[in-house]
């Protein structure tokens, strides 16, 4: 029994290192035991490393919408460079010799490419990187770009069961779905209602025509780019719920986490009882420097130190029953030291807190009490007294 014990502690850490490198959002948390929420620690370890929940979805209908309002507006413009370059080259088509004006011909078209694709460029690199600042902020990684060749090796089964089997590949799928059928009746109402002016478009001049045709297809490509963009949101909330799905953590990955924050407990542990022993073995030392002693009268012995610049609360410095309690009494009053008989507080303070520690909370206003009766000649009672009520609003 115990020798399975530990092999299934020793296995646990090795199989909560590896299951990450598989792709954790292939599979449900709970089904592979994560059922804790990821920790701030391993939520700023994913985003180090480029892994953030976003919505392909928003990025692709701000990537269409925002291109398509530019040339819109800049429509104009664009006709009248379009025409400008057609003219040039029909011109030049018959008096220019490619042989020997072929780099002219070429620094032509390179500035009309320039002219005309730049604004659009800019635009739609402009709303990629303001959608992906809205969704994360800034973050810049190259962690999702260097190679990994341990992801090779094809994981078929993985990815038929993301693919088919799993939420995210029927989310998907009703995306495709529904993406296809707003885009196709969207078509349809728009064309359909001018229809009549397509027709007529046949018998009009080749400007107009293509006026006609690029306005329906700015409003058909707007409408869609729209409705796409409300349909987003909810997109991100799912992605977003995935990606906390993906990070969840088992009890033993807590546990593991835990202890290289904050070390491992056994020796913390270890150290406190070394610290207690330490305070202990220096009592004669430790009780002339508390600010009080209080004892109960004779059975219980708990001397408080309390430096402020160290430690926000006073801090048992020394404690005892019988004896060690008569003894302690001793040394306070051979250092002068002031001794408090407060019998229910000696024997709480006695059994709740350990040598080196602080009070806890609960005890603060009691506490308070007595160093205002002791620091009452010496005009800092106010101060204390005021300090402990801080700390215990805090």
């Amino acid at each position: 029994m115990m020798a399975n014990a530990e092999a299934r502690e020793y296995r646990e850490p090795f199989t909560s290192t590896l299951i990450p490198d598989m792709g954790l959002q292939w599979f449900a948390a709970e089904d592979e035991g994560r059922t804790e929420e990821p920790s701030e620690y391993k939520l700023r370890k994913a985003r180090e490393e480029g892994r953030v929940a976003k919505s392909q979805e928003l990025i692709g209908a701000v990537g269409l919408l925002l291109p398509m309002i530019v040339l819109v507006i800049l429509a104009p413009w664009y006709g009248k460079t379009f025409k400008e370059m057609l003219l040039y080259y029909f011109n030049t088509a018959t008096t220019t010799d490619v042989t020997t004006d072929g780099g002219m011909l070429a620094a032509s078209f390179l500035s009309y490419f320039v002219k005309l694709a730049l604004p659009l460029a800019i635009t739609g690199m402009v709303s990629g990187i303001a959608t992906n600042m809205v969704q994360v902020g800034f973050l810049f990684t190259v962690k999702p770009i260097t190679p990994d060749f341990s992801r090779i090796v094809p994981r078929f089964g993985q990815w038929i069961s993301k693919s088919l089997f799993s939420a995210e590949g029927m989310w998907n799928l009703a995306k495709t779905i529904i993406k296809v059928v707003i885009i196709g009746v969207a078509s349809w109402i728009t064309i359909s209602g001018d229809l009549g002016r397509l027709l007529s478009a046949i018998t009009a001049n080749f400007w107009d025509s293509v006026a006609l045709v690029g306005s329906l297809s700015a409003r058909l490509i707007i409408e869609v780019a729209v409705i796409l963009l409300v349909l987003a949101i909810p997109d991100y909330m799912f992605q977003r719920r995935q990606y906390m799905e993906s990070l969840k953590m088992s009890k033993q990955e807590v546990k593991e986490e835990r202890k290289m924050m904050e070390g491992d407990p056994l020796v913390k542990g270890r150290l406190r009882e070394r610290m207690r022993e330490l305070l202990a073995r220096n009592m004669a030392a430790n009780v002339p420097k508390a600010d009080v002693v209080i004892t109960n009268p004779t059975h219980f012995a708990v001397a408080l130190e309390w430096d402020r610049e160290r430690s926000f609360a006073p801090v048992v410095s020394a404690k005892g029953i019988d004896e060690m309690a008569l003894r302690i009494r001793k040394i306070a009053t051979d250092s002068g030291v002031p001794v408090v008989e407060n019998r229910p507080l000696a024997r709480a303070l006695y059994a709740d807190v350990e040598i080196g520690d602080p009070i806890p909370e609960k005890y603060y206003m009691a506490i308070a009490a007595v160093l205002q009766s002791v620091y009452e000649a010496s005009g800092e009672a106010e101060r204390m007294r005021q300090s402990l009520v801080q700390a215990a609003e805090a």
